[in-house]
């Protein structure tokens, strides 16, 4: 839950490498997408399997976290998961949906289309942003 304690780490980094124009867009565009959806992935299985980390002293998981996310989870359903993109709400969201057993394909597929959604924004408006300047 990193996204969590430093937000927009991974846009920078997207950013910066776009900006360089030394790598190809679309590559830089999947793996961005995609490695955030394995983060959400990452929460959602922590989030799956609380009772067995919720023991070990390296979890960083609080029950704050878990009563937050639960209750956004609870509120929104599903549809909250569009916005698992969102910092400091986002992951406690995802961790939530695997803590409320929430089935993993259409977890994926919301996860995905709100991350894929997010970087392809970033992407259109550096391009753009680049083509101006």
């Amino acid at each position: 839950m990193v996204a969590t304690i430093i937000p927009f780490g991974s846009e920078a980094y997207f950013i910066t490498l776009l900006s360089l124009e030394k790598y190809n867009h679309y590559i830089l565009f999947l793996v961005a997408s995609v490695g955030n959806v394995l983060g959400s992935l990452f929460n959602w299985i922590c989030g799956f399997y609380i009772n067995y980390f919720i023991k070990k002293s390296w979890f960083p998981i609080n029950n704050k976290i878990i009563t937050r996310g639960n209750k956004i989870f609870t509120k929104y359903g599903k549809w909250s998961l569009l916005f698992s993109w969102v910092p400091f709400i986002g992951d406690p969201i995802t961790f939530a949906a695997g803590t409320l057993r929430y089935p993993l394909i259409p977890f994926m597929i919301l996860v995905s289309i709100g991350k894929f959604t997010r970087y392809l924004l970033i992407y259109v408006s550096i391009i753009w942003a680049i083509s101006i300047f």
